[in-house]
């Protein structure tokens, strides 16, 4: 009898132990939604969830790998947001096969996003089991089950036959889903006050990091891209998750009190060519298939179009003294091997306008206008994938010198395809230049959230009243200035293109 007893309370226990582990497995695929391991040095440690209740480590630990499925311990990759914008992208090619070993930060895969084509490091060790989706798929969904990652070779081959359910595909690890795009920044708060009379709070300032840099971050997927999309070091920031892993709302908070370090972003690739067009025999036209970059210059450009209140100012320059300037300082420079362009000028003239005017180097965001504390002009550069444009930062305190060779660095760059993230995201102000195919003038389209373009038409010769009596001949350059009514009014845009003629005109006038 007592034998009995003592065999029916093992059995109840047992089975009350199983299914206390399911449902702590449901209870973190659902709400958690990450995977969360204690370190080596708490094993023993008990975790509290919900109050008292109490889960030894052992069952959390097993919890975490079971997934609901009577499968071995694996990891579960989902697609995630690359960019803040993203909301699909396409699977480029796979780096790692199946039964292949993966380490943390290993590349996984290649993935062309709404920006470029990037690399996906794996955050799991252990081995890859299953993929999922193959090489070559497009417009696959941010939060879509990308492949498998078991821990022991062993159990690879319970997943040769796995098939994904709809549950499979539910967004993990952060992920933004396509219908919830990444709200606008903040305000900054208010500066604090100078502890010295020539120290000034900037917008850009950096912050003391809050820890040592180097050594693992633990930090989740979209807090990642979120951090590398605004140029912010995750060694800087305190986590409130789990274990001190950095969120998503971390960077953001730590975004809007305006402290964003430097991160030194890892190259990216420019996106692979669009699938070349088929010529269907018997039929007039030919479909050309999108590439994520042209699809997403389509919708950003109707974005601007349909919310932006565009207007258009047009003037034209005296590019005399430009040219003349210019043969003179590159006789001096010819040492140096540097040798400036008109285009160089007319940056330079552009970022000193936009400190003459600084409602032209704002942007809107709904609640507030963000007016910027120093010029970043984005240069519209065609490549064969499409436009990008990178950035000259600071280009009000760069000589022209400075500015030459940052052009002709960044469009090499542009066209290999070896830009840096922070290297094209960004910009408080945009130039396109078309005059160097024979175009006179132009309109461009604002590139949100920007307030302003400049575009520029080529030069020519043309009849001008002389200065004292008849005509002289004179190199005349067109230029427009498409503002957003919301941030820069009519009388404002107006100022900014007579600063910028006379700082062209007046080219001496841009060394002082």
């Amino acid at each position: 009898m007592f034998r009995s007893v003592v065999t029916a309370r093992s059995i109840l226990n047992t089975t009350v132990e199983y299914g206390f582990r399911r449902l702590t497995s449901r209870c973190l695929c659902a709400n958690f939604k990450y995977r969360y391991v204690l370190s080596s040095t708490s094993k023993n440690r008990p975790i509290c969830w919900h109050g008292s209740l109490q889960i030894p480590q052992n069952i959390q630990f097993m919890a975490c790998r079971m997934y609901s499925s009577d499968l071995p311990a694996h990891f579960k990759i989902t697609l995630p947001a690359l960019s803040p914008t993203m909301e699909a992208g396409t699977i480029v090619t796979w780096q790692k096969k199946e039964g292949d070993k993966v380490s943390e930060g290993d590349l996984l895969a290649e993935i062309e996003t709404d920006k470029a084509t990037m690399g996906f490091e794996s955050s799991e060790e252990g081995h890859l089991a299953k993929i999922l989706v193959p090489a070559g798929s497009a417009n696959i969904p941010v939060g879509k089950l990308l492949c498998i990652i078991v821990e022991n070779e062993p159990d690879i081959e319970a997943f040769k036959t796995f098939v994904p359910t709809a549950a499979d595909d539910e967004v993990i690890g952060g992920s933004v889903p396509a219908s919830a795009p990444p709200p606008p920044p903040p305000p900054p708060p208010p500066p604090p006050k100078p502890v010295a009379p020539t120290q000034t709070t900037h917008a850009r300032a950096s912050a003391a990091p809050s820890r040592p840099t180097g050594g693992r971050v633990f930090a989740t997927p979209l807090a990642k891209s979120l951090a590398l999309e605004r140029g912010v070091d995750l060694n800087a920031i305190t986590g409130t998750g789990p274990e001190g892993r950095i969120q998503a709302e971390d960077v953001e908070k730590f975004i809007s009190t305006g402290a964003v370090p430097a991160v030194a972003a890892q190259p990216v690739s420019m996106p692979a060519a669009a699938t070349p067009a088929v010529a269907v025999p018997g039929l007039e036209y030919t479909d050309i298939p999108l590439s994520n970059i042209r699809q997403v210059i389509a919708k950003r450009l109707l974005q601007s179009k349909q919310t932006i209140p565009h207007y258009y100012l047009s003037v034209d320059v005296k590019m005399d003294n430009v040219i003349r300037l210019r043969k003179e300082l590159n006789a001096i420079l010819s040492k140096q091997n540097i040798k400036l362009s008109v285009n160089d000028f007319i940056i330079k003239a552009s970022a000193l306008s936009c400190l003459k005017v600084p409602e032209t180097n704002s942007s809107w965001l709904d609640s507030i206008i963000r007016q910027y504390h120093s010029v970043d002009i984005s240069v519209a550069v065609a490549t064969d994938y499409g436009l990008i444009t990178p950035i000259i930062t600071s280009a009000d305190s760069k000589g022209l010198s400075a500015i030459s060779k940052d052009v002709q660095s960044l469009a090499a760059k542009a066209k290999e395809g070896k830009l840096q993230p922070s290297e094209y995201q960004g910009g408080t102000f945009t130039i396109s230049n078309l005059g160097m195919f024979g175009v006179k003038n132009f309109c461009a389209i604002i590139n949100p959230p920007q307030a302003c373009i400049l575009a520029v038409g080529g030069a020519e010769e043309r009849l001008v009243p002389g200065s004292e009596e008849g005509f002289s001949v004179a190199s005349v350059m067109s230029v427009t200035l498409s503002c957003d009514h919301r941030v820069v009014d009519g009388a404002v845009g107006a100022q900014w293109l007579a600063e910028f003629k006379r700082y062209l005109e007046t080219p001496e006038t841009m060394m002082l």
